[in-house]
């Protein structure tokens, strides 16, 4: 057994220690530790396997996307657009992504949304990780005035989509796919997603141009969609935009049916002014229906 240190010979070293001059003391003797209480070995364990070192960043992470131009020649007109791509859609070639149709306004061209800074804000929302990434088509709208104006939803729907769908990399399903419009564009918007519903998710009307004697048609289209099938549906106008009392009766319309919308009326007039001042809303809007989805999907 070991030997232990009693109370009393702890005592004693300790008035040695204060008075020296009147004990003759012994060191105090040290314990001896047994095997019992010795400590026990510890075999080191073998250290974790190294870990592999991260893939490289792709370098196309940190630049913009492009802007191309096309041009879809079986329509009468050619149907003309410009579309843009995300950072590494050319790196990334298993990838698809969400694609957003921008229509442009009366006596405006394909170019109008990239004006207004649309791409501008798109490039910087993806290489932030504040939005997946994802495609936008601008389709040219230019014959508002002319007879093939009034077919300009025959070409973008039966014509345009399929074409983007089958040429571009894009998950080809409605809540993947998005439309919004300026002015005639928000209106073109409105007609054509309310008899399409099943094309798309989500229906931005940007100072849309709504007359009154569409009221008929537009309960008509409203009446014609489950509600559970509605797409997510934006409306905004300025305060100054002669347009919004037209904007107003379709805002009543809407909620007179029941059907669940954003309706935003900003300072502002009927302009690309007002709407750059808003298209980075507009973006971050039509991108939170794909937050909780896939950034992108593998090809099949």
């Amino acid at each position: 057994m070991a030997r232990m240190i009693t109370r009393q010979a702890k005592l004693t070293w300790l008035v040695c220690a204060l008075l020296p001059g009147l004990w003759a003391c012994a060191p105090l003797p040290q314990p001896i530790l047994t095997p019992s209480l010795a400590l026990p070995t510890i075999t080191p364990s073998p250290l974790p396997p190294t870990i592999a070192p991260t893939a490289t960043p792709l370098a196309c992470l940190t630049q913009p996307g492009r802007v191309e131009q096309g041009i879809l020649k079986t329509t009468k007109p050619p149907q003309e657009y410009l579309i843009y791509l995300p950072p590494c859609y050319d790196q990334q070639t298993d990838l698809r992504y969400p694609v957003l149709y921008l229509l442009n306004g009366v006596k405006a061209s394909d170019t109008q949304w990239v004006d207004i800074g649309a791409v501008t804000v798109a490039d910087r929302l993806i290489l932030s990780d504040q939005a997946p990434p994802f495609i936008m088509v601008f389709p040219n709208d230019p014959y508002w005035n002319s007879p093939a104006g009034s077919e300009f939803g025959d070409r973008l729907i039966n014509h345009l989509i399929p074409y983007i769908d089958q040429n571009y990399r894009t998950l080809a399903d409605r809540m993947h796919r998005s439309l919004g419009g300026l002015s005639r564009g928000g209106g073109w918007t409105l007609e054509l997603g309310l008899k399409n519903p099943s094309l798309f998710g989500s229906l931005g009307l940007h100072s849309s141009v709504v007359f009154v004697d569409d009221s008929a048609s537009v309960q008509e289209w409203i009446a014609a969609i489950p509600p559970e099938s509605f797409p997510r549906l934006w409306l905004d106008i300025g305060d100054q935009d002669t347009g919004l009392g037209a904007a107003r009766l379709l805002e009543d319309l809407l909620a007179q049916a029941g059907i669940i919308h954003e309706f935003h009326v900003f300072s502002g007039d009927h302009s690309e002014a007002y709407w750059s001042r808003h298209v980075e809303e507009y973006m971050r809007w039509y991108v939170q229906a794909w937050m909780l989805a896939p950034e992108s999907t593998p090809e099949p």
